[in-house]
C-alpha cells in the first residue's frame, strides 16, 4: 500500500478552475485502476485548521494499490494534465501507513497496520467530522493549539487539509520523529486541553488518526521542497 498527499497551487487566474476541478476530477478518480481511496480536498492559510480557505492551494490525498498504480497516475491521467496546465507548483509527498485508528467516511482506507518499532520522520493525519452543534466550541478552542505546533522541536511541515469547510477538518503533519509527535500531543497545555474538550464534548461524530512512514517528495511548494534532505 502507498499513501499520497499530492498539494498543488494554482495560478490566481486559474482559481475557478481549481474550483471545477473538486466536481470533474470525481469522475477519473472513481475510474482510476489501483487507486482505493481517494480525497480532494481544499488547504487551510496556515499549515493546519484554518478557517480561512487559501483558495489558490488545493490537495489530493490517495491509497494506492501499487507504486505502480501511483505512477501509471502521474504520468497519463487527465488530473495531472489538468494540474500541468493550470498550476503553477506541484508536490507530492508517498508515504506507507505505520498505524491508523478510526475511520473516515465509514471505511478504514490505510487498513489495520500496526507498526510498533520505527525509529525516524513520521507523518500524521488527524481527521475529523465536526458536529454541526459543535462548531463554536471547536473553531474556539484550535487556534492556540494549532499555533504552538509550527515552533514544537522537531516539527518539519503541514498543511491543513478539508474536504468541506468549517465542518470536515484535517492535518497532515510532518515531524523528525515520534517522540517530537507525543511532545506536542502532550506536552502542550493548550493542546492537551483541547483533547480532553473533544472527549467531554463529544465535538466529533467521526475521527481518524493514521502515522506514516515518509518515502520520497517531488516538487515543490512555495518555491522549496520543504523537506528536502529530512526523510
Amino acid at each position: 500500500m502507498l499513501v499520497s498527499l499530492t498539494i498543488v497551487r494554482y495560478r490566481k487566474a486559474f482559481i475557478p478552475f481549481a474550483l471545477l476541478a473538486m466536481a470533474v476530477h470525481r469522475i477519473p478518480l472513481s475510474l482510476t485502476k489501483g487507486c482505493t481511496f481517494w480525497k480532494l480536498m481544499g488547504c487551510g492559510k496556515n499549515g493546519t485548521f484554518d478557517i480561512n480557505p487559501d483558495w489558490q492551494q488545493w490537495g489530493l490525498l490517495a491509497v494506492w494499490a501499487s507504486k505502480g498504480s501511483f505512477e501509471r497516475f502521474i504520468a497519463n491521467s487527465s488530473i495531472s494534465s489538468w494540474w500541468q496546465t493550470f498550476t503553477k507548483e506541484q508536490y507530492t509527498i508517498l508515504c506507507e501507513p505505520l498505524s491508523s485508528h478510526g475511520k473516515w467516511d465509514g471505511k478504514e482506507p490505510f487498513g489495520n497496520v500496526k507498526v510498533k518499532e520505527y525509529q525516524g520522520p513520521v507523518a500524521v493525519l488527524t481527521r475529523a467530522s465536526i458536529r454541526l452543534k459543535r462548531l463554536k466550541n471547536f473553531w474556539q478552542n484550535v487556534d492556540k493549539a494549532a499555533a504552538n505546533m509550527t515552533s514544537t522541536p522537531g516539527y518539519l511541515l503541514s498543511f491543513g487539509i478539508g474536504e468541506a469547510p468549517l465542518h470536515l477538518q484535517a492535518t497532515f503533519s510532518v515531524w523528525e520523529n515520534v517522540e517530537a509527535v507525543k511532545n506536542y500531543a502532550y506536552a502542550s497545555n493548550d493542546h492537551r486541553e483541547v483533547i480532553k474538550k473533544t472527549r467531554e464534548e463529544n465535538w466529533y461524530s467521526e475521527e481518524l488518526f493514521a502515522r506514516f512512514k515518509p518515502l520520497a517528495t517531488f516538487g515543490t511548494i512555495n518555491g522549496i521542497d520543504p523537506l528536502a534532505g529530512k526523510i
